[in-house]
């Protein structure tokens, strides 16, 4: 057996899912002393749907690919852990069980039009920059959070704070 198969051989195998905003995908990386392999294992569709209320994620679509690249991964390597990355501006509102209240938005929907000029204009710029530390794009949570106010009250989120932005 060759030194580098050795290496290869000793890894750690890790699971990462990248849900990017077209196609998530699952990736098998293996690490070891002197090994760093990333092997892509499944592709699958990021397609939003348009219901009704505005633009959401498939979110059971997301799931299912997910289970499935995570079995293809498994089926590859002993998976170590697995990690799960996200564009982290979009949210799922949860039960006291931690059961999905509903399907969630897309940072695309429209609902958020206009919504951040509104909450700059109510906190303005500087405070709001100094308390989030985010640079001002309109599909920020925050300004999804602020649109989701006009919600019926069972899918609206409670206050997470005291401060004027919340």
């Amino acid at each position: 057996m060759t030194s580098s198969a050795r290496s290869a051989a000793s890894a750690s195998a890790f699971a990462a899912v990248d849900l990017g905003a077209t196609s998530g995908r699952v990736v098998v990386g293996r690490v070891g002393r002197r090994t760093l392999d990333l092997t892509e294992v499944r592709r699958f569709a990021n397609t939003p749907v348009q219901l009704p209320t505005g633009l959401h994620w498939d979110i059971l679509g997301l799931h299912q690919g997910m289970l499935d690249g995570l079995r293809e991964a498994a089926r590859s390597a002993d998976i170590t852990s697995v990690g799960i990355d996200s564009w982290a501006v979009d949210y799922g509102l949860l039960d006291a069980t931690g059961a999905l209240l509903g399907n969630p938005y897309h940072y695309r929907d429209g609902r958020t039009d206009g919504v951040a000029d509104d909450v700059r204009s109510k906190v303005g710029a500087a405070e709001l920059y100094r308390i989030t530390g985010l640079q001002h794009l309109p599909f920020n949570t925050i300004y999804q959070l602020a649109a989701a106010r006009g919600t019926p009250s069972s899918t609206r989120p409670a206050p997470c704070c005291s401060s004027p932005i919340c």
